[in-house]
């Protein structure tokens, strides 16, 4: 969870359906889509979601009969190239014949009356 005051953009809670850490401006989850409220300003705030970034990609194994492992790893870095976040966020194993599809997807809302709150 965030050590940010609640109110300060950026600040962290668990979503109450599938307790996956979300900001606590969500008011949808964007783990299990869960809706969080229904009130106008989060309305509002979702028609001003944008998504900067979108990557779709497949894999598959090299051809012959191997069976390759593969894992998915996310790492977030700040300006300075600092890493700031890293997760597994899924392995698995790839038969011959098999095929993955991935999306990332990085959604952004306007933080609103959130108190800004910049770390040095």
């Amino acid at each position: 969870m965030s050590t940010l005051r609640p109110g300060t953009a950026g600040a962290t809670r668990a979503c109450p359906h599938c307790k996956a850490t979300i900001l606590e401006s969500a008011s949808v989850c964007p783990a299990c889509r869960g809706h969080l409220r229904y009130d106008e300003a989060s309305i509002q705030r979702e028609k001003t979601k944008v998504v900067p970034l979108q990557i779709e990609g497949t894999l598959s194994p090299p051809s012959g009969d191997n069976v390759f492992e593969y894992s998915m790893v996310l790492s977030i870095r700040d300006e300075r190239g600092k890493e700031v976040n890293r997760q597994v966020i899924g392995v698995g194993a790839l038969h011959p014949d098999d095929v993955r599809s991935f999306t990332l997807q990085v959604e952004m809302t306007e933080a609103g009356a959130a108190k800004s709150r910049r770390r040095h």
